[in-house]
């Protein structure tokens, strides 16, 4: 029998259509938008932050006085004549002193305001004045250290407010410069929305995006973009017009003045001037569909629900966003669409409702949703959400309401470990293609190393070969300002002049510029799994951890369900920031009993099990996150995957009877009798190589897509059948040769990176060594459509 490694490529095989399988998800943290994507240059530029945005915050956060010579000024924030009642704060500027110049000054964001030599900024603000008397007022860009690179100068000349405007050109180049508005006149002068923007945006729109990270998003050519988020949809007040209120559409078209500020449960202030509109204008701009996603009236983070009797404004809100995206000028909203400049529909084709949502009162309000959006609209497909795990019975909740409402497709996140995405290859093999389709909305390995891209390239792959139940999917998050990190890992990292992608980004962008339109079949011959899976039994240490609360633990026995044998242990009150190592236990199958009491604090219990050392542990949590779940997770190196999760909240001063069994790698808990988590703990199983194949309707090309996560390298004959006799050619685009733990960063932004080279295929057969830990796409190009 031959050991010649084989990979056959049917080409007239068609399976799945692959649609708009990869894309990209935009969320508004880690200063995504304001400091980030969106490209104005002015913190603060309307004096609405506020300490609901974040403690440190107050209305003259990144501005300071400026005095100088004898000059002597006051400044202030005030809202009795404001320019409008969305934003009412404004500042007074009081000069008391001319001196050589009173006046404001803007720091920025990061380092401050970046200026390069030779380009154009513009500047604009709303202005009066106590009279009618002319009052000129200096702009300038200048340096930390007072030197000017630009200057131009706007004249106040009303007591009623008045949008200014001019244009600076910068003579040098300086990432950390200031704004600057100052005045030699003793005279009082109110000021509002003061913008810088770089006169070079994005396709040059106005209002529009920083160019150097739009571009490097639309270089990865995504089929849509979901946005604005993420937890920011659903977090907040009922309430539209509160400042702290559930991300509302409405609230973030229209004039950028009259937008009202919002805190973001990231801990800072949206200015929303990167709003819907802008969103679907920059979806055009890069030839991606959009899916926005609307809150549902629900807020799962402080329990804030809308009333059923209450909920068709909320209705309407996505009905009428349909509209501004869809319908024609003869509508109300295709009209305000029209209005602010864009006449043509733009396409709408997806729409998100709920983001991560658990709980009954979501589910219960999707379906009015859904049935009055279907009613109306049965040409959108509505996604349904199964929260932010990727297990567990709130997980099951949200498919189990998909499949009775039929939704085209059901959201799922997690945020797992390599070692996870490995074992959990397979995971869409299952899936049946009469259900809804999948939308993995959010996922990722932890981190931004060559090895968490080579992982997920892998995973990729079983997202291809599964087309018939995944439909849609992106990795998340995609943006993070370095000085402003909400989460990691991301996709992209930038700072105020420079912008990155991760080796995650390249593999991204090399499966969206090679996706292919159907996937093709493939066979293959002597590359069986080389490591079977592991029946290593969950065995170590088992602690206790008093992370956030004070409870009593008592009762406590263990149990070795193969022997019988058992052990008891006294009681302990376990505080706040303390741990209690319980046993090192080496059975392959036990039972953990015990009683608990909570004494005080914000959550609940914490049992590690199975730990070898402290990143290498399993995890059963019992009033997790904001005491309204139970867990078990998987730690493998430091890095956490949630293996299923439920909701439960842990009363103080009440008795649980805890129960955690574990069989091989299957565990089981139960709270007072009932069962509450039960999963299985996978180890990889590693394949000799993780492939896919498809092919491109339009120019007939075959892509094959290979990655060998193994630290050998793998060599194999590919033969392409059913394309006739004719040679090919082909293109190699490979990631390979790189240490696990390497990364890009602002220094080396290129050191990984595809490298290509053509290659000619004779009698449609290459043999090809894949070398160690690569990822591989082969583009084989025919002149004739297949």
């Amino acid at each position: 029998m031959s050991d010649k490694k084989v990979i056959k490529v049917l080409a007239k095989e068609r399976g799945e259509k692959l649609g708009d399988l990869f894309g990209i998800f935009f969320e508004d943290l880690n200063h995504a938008a304001d400091g980030g994507l969106y490209a104005e240059l002015v913190q603060n530029r309307s004096f609405e932050f506020d300490p609901i945005d974040r403690k440190d915050y107050h209305a003259l956060t990144a501005w300071e006085k400026v005095e100088r010579g004898d000059a002597k000024a006051e400044i202030f924030v005030e809202d009795t004549y404001p320019l409008n009642e969305k934003n009412t704060n404004y500042l007074t500027l009081t000069v008391i002193e001319p001196g050589d110049g009173a006046g404001i000054m803007n720091l920025g964001f990061n380092t401050g305001i970046p200026v390069r030599q030779g380009e154009r900024y513009l500047f604009s603000c709303y202005a009066r004045c106590d009279t009618n008397s002319t009052k000129p007022v200096s702009i300038t860009l200048e340096s930390t250290d007072g030197r000017v690179y630009s200057t131009n100068e706007v004249v106040i000349n009303s007591s009623e407010w008045i949008k200014y405007e001019t244009i600076l050109t910068a003579n040098e180049t300086d990432y950390s410069s200031r704004l600057v508005l100052t005045t030699t006149e003793q005279s009082k002068i109110y000021f509002d929305m003061i913008s810088l923007f770089p006169e070079r945006t994005f396709k040059n729109r106005p209002n529009g995006m920083r160019e150097d990270i739009a571009k490097l998003l639309a270089d990865l050519k995504p089929k849509f973009m979901r946005f604005p988020g993420g937890c920011l949809v659903h977090d907040g007040s009922l309430n539209p017009d509160d400042r702290d209120s559930m991300y509302r559409w409405k609230n973030t078209i229209g004039d950028v003045e009259k937008r009202p500020a919002r805190r973001s449960n990231w801990g800072y202030n949206q200015t929303l001037g990167l709003g819907y509109f802008e969103y679907f204008l920059f979806c055009e701009d890069i030839g991606a569909k959009p899916i926005p996603v609307l809150p549902a009236g629900y807020d799962p983070h402080h329990q804030r629900i809308v009333p059923i009797e209450e909920l068709q404004p909320w209705i309407d809100d996505a009905l009428d966003l349909i509209e501004f995206a869809n319908g024609d000028t003869s509508t109300v909203w295709g009209t305000k669409r029209a209005e602010l400049g864009h006449p043509e529909p733009f396409g709408l084709v997806y729409l998100g409702i709920g983001n991560e949502e658990v709980g009954e009162p979501f589910f219960e309000r999707y379906e009015y949703f859904h049935k009055a959006i279907k009613e109306k609209h049965p040409e959108i497909k509505l996604i349904n959400s199964s929260g932010p795990f990727a297990e567990g019975s709130e997980y099951d909740r949200g498919w189990k309401s998909a499949r009775e409402n039929k939704s085209d497709f059901v959201d799922e996140h997690y945020y797992q470990s390599p070692e996870w995405f490995l074992a959990n290859y397979h995971r869409y093999d299952v899936f049946k293609k009469d259900d809804p389709k999948v939308f993995l909305g959010e996922y990722a390995s932890w981190g931004n190393t060559y090895y968490n891209a080579l992982v997920e390239a892998a995973f990729m792959t079983g997202l291809e070969k599964n087309a018939h139940a995944v439909g849609l999917a992106c990795y998340a998050p995609m943006l993070c300002n370095i000085d402003y990190v909400n989460w990691k890992p991301d996709l992209i990292w930038f700072n105020n002049n420079s912008v990155y992608g991760t080796p995650n980004y390249y593999v991204q962008k090399l499966f969206m510029h090679h996706q292919g339109d159907y996937t093709l079949m493939v066979e293959t011959n002597g590359l069986q799994t080389i490591e079977a899976a592991s029946s290593k039994p969950i065995a170590g240490k088992v602690m206790f951890a008093g992370d956030y609360s004070t409870a009593n633990y008592y009762d406590i026995k263990l149990r070795n369900m193969d022997t019988g044998e058992e052990k008891s242990y006294d009681h302990f009150v376990l505080e706040h920031g303390s741990e209690f190592e319980l046993d090192n236990i080496q059975w392959e199958n036990y039972q953990l009993s015990l009683k608990a009491k909570k004494i005080d604090g914000v959550r609940g219990f914490k049992l590690f099990f199975g730990q070898s050392d402290d990143k290498n542990r399993l995890l059963w949590e019992i009033g997790g996150w904001q005491n309204q779940d139970a867990v078990l997770c998987s730690e493998v190196n430091g890095r956490n995957s949630c293996l299923t999760q439920s909701l439960f909240a842990v009363e103080t001063d009440r008795e649980y009877h805890l129960e955690l069994e574990v069989t091989g790698r299957h565990i089981r808990t139960l709270i007072d009798g009932e069962l509450i988590n039960e999963t299985d703990d996978k180890l990889p199983v590693i394949e000799p190589l993780y492939y896919s194949a498809s092919v491109e309707s339009l120019t007939g090309d075959i892509i094959v897509k290979v990655v060998n996560v193994q630290d050998t390298p793998v060599k194999v004959q590919i033969e392409l059948e059913q394309i006739g006799e004719e040679d090919l050619s082909g293109t190699i685009y490979e990631m390979s040769g790189y240490e696990l733990e390497e990364e890009n960063s602002f220094e080396t932004p290129g050191k990984i990176v595809p490298k290509q080279h053509d290659i000619t295929v004779k009698a449609n057969t290459i043999d090809y060594e894949f070398p160690k830990q690569s990822i591989t796409i082969i583009r084989f190009n025919k002149k004739s459509s297949i």
